[in-house]
């Protein structure tokens, strides 16, 4: 069986088509014209170039039986709502209507438990969807509508099964997600305080075995959080100073603080031509627990619920193995 696979150069891309590979099916991987190929060297598979609104995506996809639809724009800046919509959810209306012109079998589509939104003071599963404008930002909402044209095109009959991922750790986490940023600043001693947040985490390979499980075992229509544990930010900081042997900062930072200085940097330092570093979108979501029930993966799909100190390790030594080439 050949698939087609958009986001490939990307975090959970690259750790789901190494496995793709690895049980047996092809794999080509659309990519941008100007994208970086270090997490695809050295695989056998087959690269085209385009993007997620081309018109001659159905003629890429031909010979193509499977379509996982992993690529989304990511950013917490303000600045590039226009880029996400565009990306997220233009580009994925596009490339689902290609795939009913080219005779795409059945599609995954990787959403995100940001679209479904967080559950205040609870857990949320896939039974729950905050409202639209109760997503913090426009990545949120991008993959909220975004998820909506997955919805309607099983609507119009399309065979399609959406998964959404919580919080990845691992390997190849190329950018880095803002969760590999947080090992990359542990790492590197740059953090001296934490908020008092919290997250959902899974080890990235068994997030990259739930879109093969989604394809093989999903129900039409169906959504499937791929999840596993629910972790503090300090039980997480906890996990990281037992591995690396490193001290985990101590005390928490008002929410006011890191609000304070992501609003100067957006409002101010962006009109003079500077790069802020901490994202006012990015603050506003520490003010919630991330957390999520991934059950109905783990019950219908057998979702793998593998050991987070373990996906934490192989995320400490890729980030350390990489940052000193």
């Amino acid at each position: 069986m050949k698939c087609f696979v958009t986001g490939g150069t990307g975090f959970v891309g690259a750790n789901l088509i190494r496995l793709l590979l690895q049980q047996g099916y092809e794999v080509r991987a659309l990519v941008r014209n100007h994208s970086c190929l270090d997490n695809l060297k050295s695989l056998e598979i087959e690269i085209v170039r385009g993007d997620l609104n081309s018109s001659d995506l159905p003629q890429l996809m031909s010979g193509c039986q499977v379509l996982f639809h992993v690529a989304a724009q990511y950013s917490l800046w303000q600045s590039d709502r226009d880029l996400l919509y565009r990306s997220n959810v233009l580009g994925t209306r596009n490339i689902l209507k290609c795939a009913r012109q080219a005779g795409i079998e059945r599609t995954v589509y990787t959403s995100s438990v940001a679209a479904i939104g967080v559950k205040q003071d609870g857990v949320a599963d896939e039974t729950y969807q905050s409202p639209v404008d109760q997503l913090i930002g426009n990545y949120k909402k991008s993959k909220y509508y975004a998820e909506q044209e997955a919805v309607k095109a099983v609507q119009q009959g399309q065979d399609l099964v959406i998964v959404n991922p919580s919080t990845p750790i691992g390997a190849f986490d190329l950018k880095p997600t803002p969760t590999g940023e947080i090992i990359v600043r542990f790492l590197q001693g740059k953090m001296p305080f934490y908020l008092d947040t919290g997250l959902n985490l899974i080890d990235v390979q068994d997030v990259a075995q739930g879109h093969i499980l989604a394809l093989t075992k999903g129900k039409t229509g169906d959504r499937y959080i791929l999840g596993n544990q629910n972790l503090t930010f300090k039980q997480l900081l906890g996990k990281l100073e037992q591995i690396t042997g490193l001290p985990a900062p101590k005390s928490t930072i008002p929410y006011w603080i890191p609000y304070s200085v992501a609003w100067l940097g957006e409002n101010l330092l962006t009109k003079l031509g500077k790069q802020p570093t901490v994202a006012i979108d990015g603050v506003r979501m520490s003010q919630q627990k991330m957390f999520y029930d991934a059950s109905k993966a783990v019950r219908e799909l057998g979702l793998p619920q593998s050991d987070l100190d373990l996906a934490l390790n192989k995320a400490v030594q890729w980030f350390k193995n990489y940052l000193s080439r």
